[in-house]
């Protein structure tokens, strides 16, 4: 399996670096600490023709929020002939215990959402069940706490 491609976007420095701790034993990380960031660092990736395998995206940040973002990358998708099948891998995170957030975020539609503080087993479990990384890449990794 290749190396992933992933872009954390997380205003929380704390939870950026534990999700990139987290996922950079599987792939190469870019961190945005904001909503438009996220955007810019996407659309360079597709237009460089490297597109992200997985975004962790914050619903609740500064700038442009998740959810935004989200709706965002959903319709640069379509514009340009990709299949949601064959999107990119969103899993939206968030602190909130708002339900119509995360409604709003499956709608979008997102493949996956976590509440904080993540655990890194449902994490791993997420992108086994997308085919991003195999059964056996977690094993012995050193960082099994929580965001």
């Amino acid at each position: 399996m290749r190396d992933l491609r992933v872009l954390i976007a997380e205003d929380n420095t704390m939870c950026r670096l534990l999700l990139r701790t987290m996922l950079s034993r599987y792939g190469e990380c870019h961190l945005a600490e904001n909503g438009r960031e996220a955007l810019i660092a996407y659309s360079t990736a597709l237009k460089e023709g490297h597109p992200y395998d997985l975004i962790c995206l914050d619903i609740m940040m500064p700038e442009i929020d998740g959810l935004t973002v989200l709706a965002a990358i959903r319709k640069a998708e379509a514009s340009q002939g990709i299949p949601a099948s064959d999107g990119v891998k969103i899993i939206m995170t968030t602190a909130l215990s708002e339900e119509n957030k995360v409604l709003a975020a499956v709608r979008a539609p997102c493949n996956a959402y976590l509440l904080k503080p993540i655990e890194r087993a449902r994490l791993l479990s997420h992108l086994r069940s997308f085919g991003l990384i195999g059964a056996g890449r977690e094993s012995s990794h050193p960082s099994s706490g929580q965001t």
